[in-house]
């Protein structure tokens, strides 16, 4: 068969429950999908002339499903159910033209400097979510390092730790990064707000068994030091004493760089999304420039951070996708024919 061809959507598939949580009818899948290949003749992905990686970026409960603790809405109010929705459609549609599927998983625990409890002020509050802290807000100390989290982190030391922090906002403020934001607790690593959304975890399960293909999943973000909104590299590598907290994820990255193609979807288009593909790109114009050219951005499955009369990062996010087309990736939309846009 030609890979590219569309199929049919399987009858399991609602796209009225991809707003839910489920729990995978693996088996009866898996049963399923042997007979799928049958009828449409899908081949096994190892005899793919040319790799087409699909990689999905924090497709979590907690950015996917509303009242989840961090749901990205979009503009729309909806964008990642209405993402995911398209985003299941396109896995089964293109089935035989996929042949690996690689799902990031943001995976934190409660102590982490971007969450409340790590900062302290001298009222001996912690920061609200969405709070925004600054190289300023640390050097005069409107927030501190809160002592009660020494038994965990920085072996009590909390001098040590203070001037780590004050490190941190000032690296991230040297890179022109975001400020430091205090995120609501999120992606509980053991928490049902960590794992990957139910239909899109269908969608790949089905994937794997009618292609013989593994789905590849990598955890990022569990270091309480640092946020880590690229799979490829954390935002802040060296603590202030110069001793390494985390380094480029290069065994990652070369597994992305193998594909033929790599097609990338996933949350949130102006943070994880945005941050990996930023690294991506860096690491690629490194190598040779002419491999932006393989990448694909399926700009209608990731949605911006939106927060209602707090912050819109749409217009950031769209321009730095644009930047990502200059530099010769391709902005596509998952439902037009892949044959249309797809270049092997």
């Amino acid at each position: 068969m030609n890979l590219l061809t569309q199929l049919p959507l399987p009858p399991h598939f609602d796209r009225r429950h991809v707003d839910g949580v489920w729990r995978v009818p693996y088996q009866a899948r898996a049963t399923e999908a042997k007979t799928w290949v049958k009828q449409h003749g899908i081949p096994p992905a190892g005899s793919d002339r040319h790799r087409v990686g699909l990689l999905l970026i924090d497709v979590q409960n907690t950015f996917c499903i509303p009242e989840f603790e961090l749901f990205v809405g979009g503009r729309s109010g909806l964008g990642a159910v209405e993402d995911n929705i398209r985003l299941c459609e396109f896995i089964y549609r293109n089935l035989a033209a996929i042949s690996e599927i690689a799902v990031t998983m943001d995976t934190h625990m409660a102590t982490q400097i971007f969450h409340p409890v790590f900062w302290i002020n001298d009222a001996g509050e912690h920061p609200a979510a969405m709070t925004m802290i600054s190289l300023s807000d640390v050097e005069t100390g409107v927030w501190k390092v809160n002592p009660a989290i020494l038994n965990y982190i920085a072996g009590g030391n909390l001098n040590r730790l203070q001037n780590y922090a004050l490190h941190y906002v000032r690296q991230l403020q040297q890179n022109e990064k975001y400020l430091l934001t205090i995120w609501p607790y999120h992606s509980m690593l053991g928490g049902i707000g960590h794992a990957i959304v139910s239909a899109v975890e269908e969608a790949c399960f089905f994937h794997a068994m009618a292609r013989d293909s593994q789905t590849y999943f990598e955890l990022k973000g569990n270091h309480p030091l640092t946020e880590n909104y690229s799979v490829l590299k954390p935002e802040v590598t060296h603590d202030h004493e110069q001793e390494a907290i985390g380094e480029t994820n290069h065994a990652f990255l070369q597994k992305l760089l193998r594909y033929d193609a790599l097609i990338v979807a996933g949350q949130a288009k102006s943070h994880c999304v945005a941050w990996t593909i930023e690294d991506l790109l860096s690491e690629i114009e490194a190598i040779d420039p002419a491999l932006a050219q393989k990448v694909y951005l399926l700009e209608d499955c990731s949605s911006p951070v939106v927060v209602p009369n707090v912050i819109d990062f749409t217009d950031a996010a769209d321009a730095t996708y644009q930047r990502f087309a200059n530099a010769g990736m391709h902005r596509v939309q998952s439902t037009e024919a892949i044959e249309s846009w797809l270049k092997l």
